[in-house]
């Protein structure tokens, strides 16, 4: 007799940590985009001339030595240390003790763009100036992009199934939609997410043969997604991190629902040089397939918003083709915060968790003119007061990678 197969419970987000250029906490982030307070700064002093980047999001504030044991500083890199910061924020808020549950059935999985890049910059200056000897013995390990997924499993005791997704922009969505594949498959709790800092000289040379960073010396004529002036997105640094459960494991525990359920999830890979709008459209109708979502339920999405023309026109064609035309409010709360890597589409995974909690659809805090022939629904001016009940992420990574979800206030009564 064939076994009975248990049924896949949705996962439920439970907590949030934030390590932001717009504030150090979910609620600090969310007021400040609100409001739209921004995080970008000159970048004079961080990066110098030679770079042609003049402005860039980073956190402010934060000291590493107060937050995080003094043995691990050395051992890790700028990126990681914000990835612990924004995990034991995660954990307090989900109101979880690891110690208290099964260390196999603990998973963590984040997303990660360009690795401990200030650490392997200072380590390869001391190797060239000073010689082998002179090199951290952390720096086999200390650059590596499964580092932060790593110094938080040792850190909380998580020995379940632990990966990285290395998808640029696009990771923070593709390290959340393998947590969902893991509690369906029965670990009880996933920390997932991600975070980048990559502001480091040798990472800067990287980012810029892109071809897409705004060289604009005024923070007004920067970063304008679907904007007729359109001249390329700025940098950041941070990103969140997430506690993920079993909608029922959450229930159990009476956390509830959480901040809401992941609903959907659906990834593809564009090979063109910019992108097509059919394959961004079907990875959105497949994410909406999947959660057993009809396009006109989607009371918001948060769009990617490279702020290319290209790409731009891209992105606009296929929400026009899957939602109508503006059948559906788009944000881009980026603008205040520049595009995080592998941190950014866990931002905005989080931002669209706390508009459902409050009701409203955070505005563009840009001075955007819309290019004539986008039919979007930007929300500009002010956050937009409504009813939020499911919510669309999208993000896209240098390359190809492309990625969306489907989020849910509430996990259906069976899962």
């Amino acid at each position: 007799m064939a076994t009975q197969q248990r049924p896949r419970e949705t996962p439920v987000v439970t907590g949030i940590g934030v390590v932001a250029p717009t504030g150090l906490s979910i609620e600090e982030h969310w007021q400040a985009v609100l409001a739209g307070k921004s995080g970008i700064v000159p970048l004079d002093e961080r990066c110098g001339p030679d770079y042609q980047v003049r402005l860039g999001g980073l956190v402010p504030g934060f000291d590493a030595t107060a937050h995080l044991p003094g043995r691990l500083l050395p051992q890790t890199d700028r990126w990681t240390h914000l990835a612990l910061y924004a995990a034991a924020q995660a954990l307090d808020d989900a109101g979880v003790r690891p110690q208290d549950l099964p260390e196999y059935e603990m998973a963590v999985v984040t997303s990660s763009s360009s690795g401990g890049t200030e650490f392997g910059q200072r380590e390869m200056q001391r190797l060239y100036s000073e010689g082998p000897s002179w090199v951290s013995a952390y720096q086999s390990i200390a650059w590596f992009y499964a580092a932060t997924t790593g110094q938080i499993s040792i850190r909380y005791g998580m020995r379940g199934p632990c990966d990285v997704l290395c998808c640029e922009q696009a990771g923070g969505l593709d390290a959340i939609g393998q947590a969902r594949r893991l509690l369906r498959d029965g670990t009880r709790l996933v920390v997932t997410g991600g975070t980048d800092a990559a502001f480091s000289p040798y990472s800067l040379v990287a980012q810029l043969t892109n071809g897409q960073i705004s060289r604009a010396e005024r923070a007004e004529e920067a970063y304008l997604p679907f904007d007729e002036r359109a001249s390329g997105y700025l940098p950041g640094e941070g990103g969140a991190i997430l506690v993920t459960e079993a909608a029922g494991t959450a229930r159990a525990r009476d956390a509830g629902d959480g901040y809401g359920a992941i609903l959907g999830y659906a990834a593809g890979f564009d090979r063109s040089r910019h992108g097509r709008p059919p394959v961004l459209a079907r990875v959105l109708r497949r994410a909406l397939d999947d959660a057993r979502c009809r396009a006109e339920q989607v009371d918001v999405v948060f769009a990617d918003a490279v702020a290319d023309p290209v790409q731009d026109r891209v992105e606009a064609e296929a929400i026009t083709e899957v939602f109508g035309p503006r059948g559906v409010p788009v944000t881009a709360p980026k603008t205040l915060t520049g595009r995080l890597y592998g941190g950014g589409a866990a931002l905005d995974v989080a931002g669209a968790l706390m508009a459902m909690r409050d009701g409203v659809v955070p505005h563009v805090a840009a001075p955007v003119r819309m290019a004539p022939d986008y039919d979007i629904d930007l929300v500009l001016g002010e956050p937009r007061q409504r009813a939020v009940r499911t919510a669309v992420v999208i993000a896209r990574g240098h390359g190809g990678f492309t990625a969306a979800l489907v989020l849910g206030a509430r996990a259906p009564e069976h899962g």
